[in-house]
C-alpha cells in the first residue's frame, strides 16, 4: 500500500523558483503542498502540470472575534478562487493569522469559553463559503513552542472544533510533527481524529526534517494509520537534512507498506 504522498514545495530546493520545485516534485511522483500564494507566479505553476494538494486558505483573519471572523471569511473566499484555479484539493486554516516565523499576529494567553462558540460559528460560516465555492477547508493543529499564543492550537482543540461543526467541507489537517511536540501519543490522537482527517502532515522531531532524522518511529506510525483504515493524503512538511531527493526517497520509503 502507498499513501497519496505530497511535499511542501516552499521547504525544499529553496534556491529554486517555486514553479521549478513544483515541477520537480511532480516529476518524482509527489503532489505539491503550498503556503501563501501572493508571491507566486500562478501562470508558471499552472504550466507545471503538478497536482496541488494543499495551500493556505486565507491571508488574514481570526476565528474567535467578530472583526477577525469577517476578515477571515473575506480572505478565504478570495483564496478559494486561487485554489480552484490551481486545482488545490484542500485550503488550510489556523486558529489565527500567522506572521513572520509562524508567530501569531495577535497572541493570546488563554481562550475564554465564549471564544469557542465564536470559533465554531466562524467555521460554520467557512463551510458555507466552501459549499458555495465547491472547495474543502482544513483546520491545522500547531504547537505552542514554535507558535506561542496561538489559540485552538492543540490536536485536541482542533478535533473539538471540527467534530462540533461536523460538516464535510471542514476537515482536520493533522500535523503529527506538531502533535509530537505539543502532546505526544501521535497514534492515539490519529485514531481519535480519524473520522475528520483530510490530510496527515509529517516531519521528524527534533529538526523538522524528513522521516528517519529524529525520534519518531515512522514505519510504525504509517502501519498504524493503515491499520486504522486511513488511506488518504500524507504530506511531508519538512526541510531536507541534506539533498531534497534523498529526503523524499526516505519519506516515500517510510510510507510505502
Amino acid at each position: 500500500m502507498t499513501f497519496q504522498l505530497a511535499a511542501c514545495a516552499e521547504m525544499l530546493w529553496q534556491d529554486k523558483p517555486i514553479h521549478w520545485r513544483a515541477a520537480r516534485l511532480h516529476e518524482m511522483g509527489f503532489g505539491v503542498g503550498l503556503w501563501n500564494w501572493p508571491a507566486w507566479d500562478l501562470d508558471a505553476l499552472e504550466k507545471t502540470g503538478a497536482t496541488f494538494t494543499i495551500m493556505n486558505g486565507y491571508l488574514e483573519g481570526r476565528l474567535a472575534d467578530a472583526e477577525g471572523a469577517d476578515m477571515l471569511l473575506k480572505s478565504a473566499r478570495e483564496t478559494a478562487q486561487i485554489g480552484k484555479r490551481l486545482g488545490v484539493h484542500r485550503l488550510n486554516l489556523h486558529g489565527t493569522g500567522l506572521g513572520d516565523q509562524g508567530l501569531p499576529i495577535q497572541q493570546m494567553a488563554h481562550v475564554a469559553p465564549g471564544m469557542w462558540l465564536r470559533a465554531r460559528d466562524t467555521l460554520n460560516r467557512i463551510c458555507d463559503v466552501a459549499e458555495e465555492e465547491g472547495v474543502t477547508f482544513t483546520l491545522e493543529n500547531l504547537n505552542l513552542r514554535e507558535h506561542p499564543g496561538c489559540p485552538f492550537n492543540s490536536t485536541s482543540d482542533v478535533l473539538s472544533l471540527v467534530s462540533a461543526v461536523d460538516r464535510p467541507d471542514l476537515r482536520i489537517n493533522l500535523d503529527l510533527y506538531h502533535t509530537q511536540i505539543g502532546e505526544g501519543d501521535v497514534i492515539r490522537h490519529a485514531e481519535a481524529c480519524l473520522p475528520w482527517i483530510g490530510e496527515v502532515q509529517v516531519a521528524d522531531n527534533p529538526g523538522r526534517c524528513e522521516p528517519g532524522t529524529g525520534e519518531m518511529n515512522w514505519p510504525m506510525i504509517a502501519r498504524a494509520l493503515a491499520d486504522m483504515g486511513y488511506a488518504g493524503p500524507v504530506g511531508m512538511e519538512a526541510f531536507a537534512k541534506d539533498k531534497p531527493e534523498d529526503a523524499l526517497d526516505a519519506f516515500r520509503a517510510a510510507f510505502t507498506l
